[in-house]
């Protein structure tokens, strides 16, 4: 059936839309001098926990910590990074089966066990969830968020 998407391309354009959301709400961080501390923690953090779990996906020991402290320069470099990195690990990890599952301990130390499509679906998920914490804190001071709606992405052609 032309024009359906299956689960692979999905999560691909899942972490498309993920990347470029990202780099939206950083250039809207930078243009409103880059010293909001608080939109800059919390980007900050979404990139270190993007590492993370990326990290836990590969079976690899944790590089960096949750909370991080925050710099615009490092997070602009380090989206650069996870936007190359998400992509080939999904072209790794989309060949075979999404639904096998991943061991590793969270940030507690406490173990766990999840599927690798439910991990995906939580990072993308999470991502958003604090890039309108951000859009939120914004208004409230009285700046201009980025616009990172995915459907916006999609109308506009950012999001293919």
């Amino acid at each position: 059936m032309e024009g359906v998407l299956n689960l692979a391309d999905y999560l691909r354009k899942d972490f498309v839309y993920n990347a470029w959301a990202n780099h939206e709400v950083l250039a809207a961080v930078r243009s409103s001098g880059g010293e909001n501390t608080r939109s800059l923690q919390l980007m900050a953090h979404i990139l270190a926990a993007e590492r993370v779990w990326l990290e836990r996906l590969r079976q690899v020991p944790q590089s960096v910590p949750v909370w991080p402290e925050p710099n615009l320069s490092q997070c602009e470099a380090e989206a650069d990074k996870l936007g190359g990195e998400w992509h080939a690990y999904l072209d790794l990890v989309t060949a075979g089966d999404v639904n096998q599952t991943i061991s590793y301990k969270n940030s507690k130390g406490e173990a766990w066990t999840s599927a690798i499509v439910d991990v995906l679906t939580h990072v993308v998920m999470h991502s958003a969830y604090h890039r309108g914490q951000i859009a939120s804190y914004m208004r409230s001071i009285g700046q201009t968020p980025a616009y990172t709606d995915f459907i916006h992405g999609v109308r506009q052609g950012l999001v293919k």
